[in-house]
């Protein structure tokens, strides 16, 4: 096998959450360059049918509408993907919530609470829904969208922190589990990235660029395209000596 064919996703599946936009429109997207066919699961309908049809002149795509908080949602979105592509090989988890800022004296428990749903809860409620297929299909990749801050903690950031460093731990007993299955599953962790929720939290990028930019060691914020190149290489044969690991990511935010 030659290195270009390590990385390729032809004829394969992949099924990827947070699809609508930021890194898992781009890991949608960079799927598809390597030959993966993919369903685009968001929250947003629009958003994933517009991330399927960009798809759709590099292959073949579908859009779901699914909140993955939703146990009955999640159930009914599987049971169409894997009707729909028979089977599947490869699952990202990237679908993230807006956490509010604040210390745990600042939040509430609803808030605590929809934070952990979407991002744990969710990663859970749609591995545990595609396992068997994947498992059907004679093994895959699962890759949790964690971050930087699963490893090193920011000040008013206590809910997004306590979700991330639990989806690198999910990630370790899941690989545990499934290894003799021939599933792997690692966590991609990210530095700031250049998305919407940038713009959210800093009120515009130049901003955040400004703020977030030099606290990398390569001082600047990264792209969803250098995160999706990460997440084809998990998600790829080029990696598959590797389970139960935390692939950083992150300008070098980490290193210091």
């Amino acid at each position: 096998m030659t290195v270009t064919d390590s990385y390729s996703l032809a004829g394969k599946s992949a099924v990827v959450t947070g699809a609508g936009n930021g890194i898992g429109r781009a890991i949608s997207l960079a799927f598809a360059e390597a030959g993966a066919a993919v369903a685009c699961v968001d929250l947003d309908a629009k958003a994933a049918e517009a991330t399927a049809a960009a798809i759709a002149n590099k292959g073949r795509s579908l859009p779901v509408h699914c909140d993955v908080a939703s146990e009955t949602e999640v159930e009914l979105a599987v049971k169409r993907i894997v009707r729909e592509f028979s089977a599947v090989h490869v699952l990202v988890n990237g679908a993230a919530g807006y956490d509010p800022s604040g210390t745990i004296l600042d939040l509430t428990l609803s808030e605590w609470d929809r934070v952990f749903a979407v991002n744990v809860g969710g990663a859970f409620l749609m591995s545990r829904a595609l396992l068997p297929a994947m498992i059907g299909a004679g093994g895959g990749s699962i890759i949790h969208i964690a971050s930087q801050l699963g490893s090193v903690a920011a000040s008013r950031r206590a809910a997004y922190c306590a979700t991330k460093g639990a989806l690198i731990q999910l990630a370790k007993a899941m690989a545990t589990d499934h290894a003799s299955q021939n599933i792997r599953v690692n966590t991609l962790s990210p530095g700031a990235v250049e998305t919407e929720r940038l713009i959210k939290r800093f009120g515009d990028m130049e901003t955040a660029r400004r703020t977030a930019g030099p606290k990398h060691l390569l001082q600047r914020l990264g792209q969803p395209e250098e995160i999706a190149h990460a997440a084809v290489f998990l998600a790829s044969d080029a990696s598959s000596f590797m389970t139960g690991a935390d692939l950083l990511v992150d300008g070098g935010y980490n290193a210091t």
